[in-house]
């Protein structure tokens, strides 16, 4: 923390690591893997680089179980997979992080663990949307991975690879896991600032000529396991947020390229 312009520092020589495990379900993080509710350090003494290779094509298997919303209209007309990318896309205040949560919350006793993973979005939302997982008990079965607005952008950077990693320890343990990140188009103005700040050369709206490859090897790491590694899964319902509708915008068709399918 604090460190200046023309202080030294000396690097660890170990790619960046969170902690993983059953300590971390129900507690609130930021993306170090560090607590931020008041309720103490956790007793986790595994850690998992939040960076790693995608799941190849040989250790993969076809999406053969749904997960289940709660909400009618999707279950019945567009139903989502253990092991998919659904995205939700939608303006501001179109009920995108309601559909989230509902979502998580109908894993009750469904045998899911959740991560929710907060980009970019005010304290007090936040704290709104973890008191309402509590007040359901959803708690019991979700971590919360918060990076508000206020933190510098390389945090709301690392924050979606954080959750994902803590969330790929239980699908290699067998378990099925959900993985909100809310949202990611948050996360690529922060990755658009790091790379002018580090002075690359901007493309479409000026973003960097990498910005696909920063989701794509986000949601490439969600997939339902082979029987070899344990069949755990791992589905990711990844928020966008559009401009007075546009979908046709560049960070929301590169996502609705990576993902399965859409919910707008």
């Amino acid at each position: 923390d604090n460190i200046r312009e023309g202080d030294r520092v000396q690097r660890t020589g170990r790619i960046m690591s969170v902690p993983v495990g059953d300590a971390l379900i129900g507690r609130v993080f930021n993306p170090l893997g560090q607590p931020v509710d008041g309720l103490g350090e956790i007793k986790s003494d595994k850690t998992r680089p939040i960076e790693k290779k995608a799941p190849g094509v040989m250790d993969r298997q076809s999406v053969n179980q749904p997960l289940q919303t709660g909400i009618k209209a999707i279950d019945a007309l567009v139903p989502i997979g253990r092991g998919q990318r659904e995205l939700i896309i939608g303006d501001r205040k179109t009920g995108k992080t309601s559909l989230a949560i509902d979502t998580i919350l109908n894993q009750k006793n469904q045998d899911v663990i959740c991560i929710y993973v907060a980009i970019g979005q005010k304290e007090s939302t936040v704290r709104t949307q973890v008191e309402t997982l509590k007040r359901f008990g959803a708690m019991d079965y979700t971590i919360v991975v918060e990076a508000g607005p206020s933190e510098p952008a390389p945090m709301l950077y690392i924050a979606p690879y954080a959750g994902t990693a803590m969330g790929e320890e239980f699908m290699y343990n067998g378990k099925d896991v959900l993985i909100v990140f809310d949202d990611l188009s948050k996360q690529a103005v922060a990755y658009r600032e790091l790379s002018l700040l580090l002075r690359r050369p901007p493309g479409r709206e000026a973003y960097p000529g990498d910005v696909f490859y920063l989701h794509s090897r986000l949601l490439e790491r969600s997939a339902k396991l082979s029987d070899k590694l344990g069949g755990g899964s791992l589905t990711a319902l990844p928020i966008i947020q559009t401009e007075a509708g546009d979908i046709s915008a560049y960070i929301p068709t590169n996502v609705i390229s990576i993902t399965d399918g859409q919910i707008f």
